[in-house]
């Protein structure tokens, strides 16, 4: 008697599997590669780059990650992070501590801009940050048209101290990045807004302060980006505000589709978005240390983005 033919592979738990730990795999299969094809991969020196220069993505992610959660988008964190760039230099003659302290706040005003369109006006959230994102940008440009330079003492060690080895702006992503996976986890704020992402009808009708924790969404998003826009400016030891952040919003949104959290929203996964954002760098790194143009890097984070949303799809249906 013929053997019976060895049963299918269930699709949906295949699908499920790699949304929960596809971009781990991922991750790993990279390492690996580099490890044994990549000269000098395991040098500590380019594990610190790689990490440096993750960082303002990482950040970014975070905020990007919680406003997702709720369904919605934010397209301005790159002119953000270059109207930090503009007001941290603007502000430095008072010390680095006032300058960094009225970025921040400039970023919350944008956040609260761009929630309060959301929340409070019905602007849908791609249109509302996309204005944000043009006329910001032009803001910036216009406090400070051209990259300028700096020499303050406390902000450059911001962006090239290092604790036992480890550059300071990597300790404060990793910070940022437990204190945004606790208020998911283990707070009543991080319930609302997976609750709010899953249904706002529902949410509303049961009561939740569905507008206040929409408008504190994009707020902490605005905060987040101006993080990561004082940090890339103390490293680059210059404000400019015509180049800096251009396009990470795309990078932090790939960042968070691949590390599984669905466009849909009603769920937020915070660890894998960093891993989706280590990822992206993994990848852009290897293809350049192999002499490949910047080209493949996107036709490649073309497909990864297609195949994550694919997989959260066809999950959704079932």
């Amino acid at each position: 008697m013929a053997e019976a033919a060895p049963p299918r592979p269930d699709r949906a738990r295949v699908l499920a599997w790699l949304q929960e730990y596809g971009v781990y795999a991922a991750v790993a299969a990279l390492l690996l590669f580099n490890v044994l094809f990549t000269p000098h991969f395991l040098d500590a020196a380019n594990f610190r780059t790689q990490f440096v220069q993750v960082t303002p993505i990482v950040i970014v992610s975070l905020g990007m990650a919680l406003v997702i959660g709720t369904q919605g988008i934010d397209l301005s964190v790159g002119s953000v992070m270059a109207l930090a760039a503009a007001v941290t230099v603007l502000y430095l003659g008072y010390g680095a501590l006032p300058a960094v302290l009225v970025a921040l706040v400039a970023g919350a005003v944008v956040g609260a801009a761009g929630g309060s369109l959301v929340a409070y006006v019905g602007v849908q959230p791609i249109v509302a940050t996309l204005a944000l994102l043009v006329g910001v940008r032009g803001i910036a440009n216009v406090l400070v048209p051209q990259l300028e330079e700096f020499r303050n003492p406390d902000l450059i060690a911001l962006g090239s101290a290092a604790v036992a080895g480890v550059p300071v702006i990597v300790i404060i992503a990793a910070v940022l990045t437990l204190l945004v996976a606790f208020l998911v986890r283990r707070t009543t704020f991080g319930r609302q807004v997976v609750a709010i992402g899953g249904n706002r009808a529902a949410s509303e009708l049961s009561g939740l302060p569905v507008k206040r924790v929409l408008l504190t969404v994009y707020v902490i998003s605005g905060v987040l980006a101006t993080v990561a826009g004082v940090l890339a400016t103390a490293r680059l030891q210059a404000g400019d505000p015509t180049s800096l952040g251009m396009f990470i919003e795309l990078s932090a949104i790939t960042a968070v589709v691949v590390g599984g959290t669905p466009l849909t929203g009603g769920r937020i996964r915070v660890v894998s978005t960093v891993m989706g954002a280590l990822l992206m760098q993994l990848l852009s790194a290897t293809l350049i240390k192999h002499n490949l143009p910047q080209s493949w890097t996107q036709m490649v984070q073309a497909v990864i983005i297609l195949a994550a949303v694919y997989a959260t799809r066809e999950r959704g249906k079932r």
